[in-house]
């Protein structure tokens, strides 16, 4: 007797859904991006708490007949690939027609649609087709899902909490919306807006509706393209930046993407520019033949892979360091404006269904629309600085406060320096100039110094002695895991140079993906913070004004190695509005 048996439809739809539907953010998903490939321009979610009790998606797309809405349920039933070429040609967001035979095995749906005259209203319950009807003749379709898991009680002891299932709901979102400023979104939750784009096709705007006013004042525009790859988008300045990679939004071809390479990529053309272990804000849509990558690697489509990564990874590193290091990048303190009293603006309306086939689908109570500043403040290409004049403005020294900031002016207003972060950032880009140039001068030392390690350490470092007689030291092996230092660079400072020794074989041990380049750059930032001058340090306008001019003549004067800020500005008006000076003639 037969054991093996084919599977019922149902049961394997069920386990089809756990990989297509882990959480109610991958309903939404799979929804909205079918309602992007039908052609909507304009797209409504609907949510009761969270989606996990209901989950509406309404659009204006072309809709289907009453034998396609049927069929659409049915497991790898899809229109849009015919062929296996197709799979190399994709030009929609969905594809392997698994979604909503999954999504239906494991809820109640109901579906209303309508391509032509007629419309069809279908009743799904568990993945069964409970009824198929005739429905509302409107070009579009309003999908509803509800009780989401209710028949697969493992996975629904397994949902988020509310707050993280709308989370994770408008992340994605947002996301959408910005892969697609030509359509207008709405997510609502409880009759509450959290998100409400107009459809103008202008990213910014999307960009101010997610991030606010404050953060889209510093994105800065760019485009670029080589001969496989097509770039354009935003990125934030330097000074801000989140403590996740999420807010690094990578577009290929109109779809959401994540690629850990890219990722890297990004937050290395930052490096110096803003602490490590925080990362910028950007949003680039990268224009691709769809030959040249693949889509078909995991059931979300989020995952892709590139023929030709390099390039495109130089485009994207090329891009961000060429608009970043030449602009002017020492942050101005705002000075808040007076809190006014805020008017409560009235809630949406359920939207009304028109019959009138020529009319949107989705109809709002009107309602004022939201100032949105996209053009006049916002940071354009004009304000960038021509490589060939210095980047920081002319500041004169004015003192010290604690040992630790410098007090400067000029004719904008006035600056605030950190002394440590200054010195730092001079000190690394004359370490790492030194160490680049293979002509080094070394001087002999009157007494050698000798290094003792312990054996596991000392194993690792005779494997890269090579580096210290690239780097013009004189180093022979000494005794049991010790080495003798006989001669050292020029640029080596002599105060302490057993601990600037050690620092630099401390790095050469941790390292343990070796690169001249890693190295090189980790023994300049290590050695700019050691002799970096401390807190509490006195200095004269002398010492002041030279470590100033030093600091202007650097390629990047604006943060130390570790990306702290080495100044920051408060312009003349701020300084009035600080003290209610704002409006009064100056004289009084």
């Amino acid at each position: 007797m037969s054991v093996i048996k084919v599977m019922d439809e149902i049961l394997a739809n069920k386990i089809a859904a756990g990989e297509v539907v882990e959480k109610c953010a991958s309903v939404v998903k799979e929804l909205v991006e079918n309602s992007i490939d039908a052609g909507a321009s304009e797209i409504k979610v609907l949510l009761i708490d969270s989606g996990t009790r209901e989950i509406k998606v309404v659009d204006n797309g072309k809709g289907m007949d009453e034998a396609d809405a049927v069929l659409s349920f049915s497991r790898h039933a899809t229109s849009k690939i015919i062929s296996e070429d197709d799979l190399y040609n994709l030009n929609t967001l969905g594809f392997r027609g698994e979604a909503l035979a999954s999504i239906a095995a494991v809820s109640r749906v109901d579906l209303k649609t309508c391509a032509k005259d007629v419309g069809t209203h279908v009743v799904i319950d568990g993945g069964k087709i409970l009824e198929v009807s005739k429905g509302d003749a409107r070009v579009g379709t309003i999908i509803t899902v509800s009780e989401l898991f209710y028949n697969t009680p493992a996975r629904l002891k397994h949902m988020k909490s509310l707050y993280t299932e709308l989370a994770n709901i408008t992340d994605y979102m947002n996301k959408l919306a910005l892969s697609h400023p030509d359509i207008r979104f709405i997510l609502q939750n409880n009759d509450n807006i959290i998100l409400r784009t107009d459809g103008s096709g202008n990213l910014l705007k999307v960009i101010q509706s997610i991030y606010g006013n404050s953060v889209t004042r510093k994105m800065v525009p760019v485009k670029g393209e080589n001969a496989d790859y097509e770039i354009s988008g935003y990125i934030s300045l330097p000074e801000v930046h989140r403590s996740s990679r999420n807010n690094m939004i990578t577009i290929v071809n109109g779809r959401v993407v994540r690629n850990s390479d890219i990722n890297r990529t990004i937050n290395e053309a930052y490096h110096s520019y803003k602490p490590d272990n925080r990362y910028p804000i950007t949003v680039l849509n990268i224009t691709v033949d769809p030959s040249v990558i693949d889509v078909n690697i995991h059931p979300t489509k989020m995952d892709i892979k590139f023929s030709k990564m390099d390039t495109l990874l130089e485009l994207v590193s090329s891009l961000i360091i060429n608009k970043i290091s030449n602009r002017n990048l020492i942050p101005e303190v705002e000075v808040k404006k007076e809190t006014q009293k805020t008017v409560e603006r009235p809630k949406y309306i359920e939207q009304v269904i028109k019959l009138d086939l020529n009319e949107s689908v989705i109809e709002d109570v009107p309602l004022p629309e939201e100032e949105v500043i996209v053009n006049d403040d916002i940071i354009s290409d004009d304000e960038e600085y021509n490589s060939s004049t210095e980047l920081m403005h002319e500041m004169y020294p004015v003192g010290l406060v604690h040992g630790t900031y410098i007090v400067l002016e000029n004719e904008n207003g006035m600056y605030l320096m950190d002394l440590h972060a200054a010195k730092e950032r001079c000190n690394y880009e004359r370490f790492k100039e030194a160490m680049g140039k293979p002509n080094i001068a070394s001087t002999a030392l009157l007494f050698p110094v000798t290094i003792e390690l312990s054996s596991d350490d000392y194993i690792i470092l005779k494997e890269h002695l090579n580096l210290f007689t690239d780097l013009k030291f004189k180093v022979e092996e000494f005794g049991i895991n010790s080495i003798i230092v006989k001669e050292h660079p020029t640029w080596l400072p002599t105060n302490n140079l057993e601990d600037s020794i050690r620092t630099i074989i401390d790095v050469i041990i941790k390292e343990k993906e070796f690169s001249i380049e890693k190295f090189n750059e980790k023994v300049a930032m290590m050695m700019s913070c050691k002799h970096a001058v401390r807190a509490n340090t006195h200095l004269t306008i002398e010492d002041i004004r030279d470590l100033v001019e030093d600091l202007r003549k650097c390629k990047n004067p604006f943060n130390c190695p570790h990306g702290r800020p080495t100044t920051i500005f408060y312009s003349n008006y701020d300084l009035e509005k600080l003290f209610k000076r704002s409006g009064f003639d100056m004289k009084k």
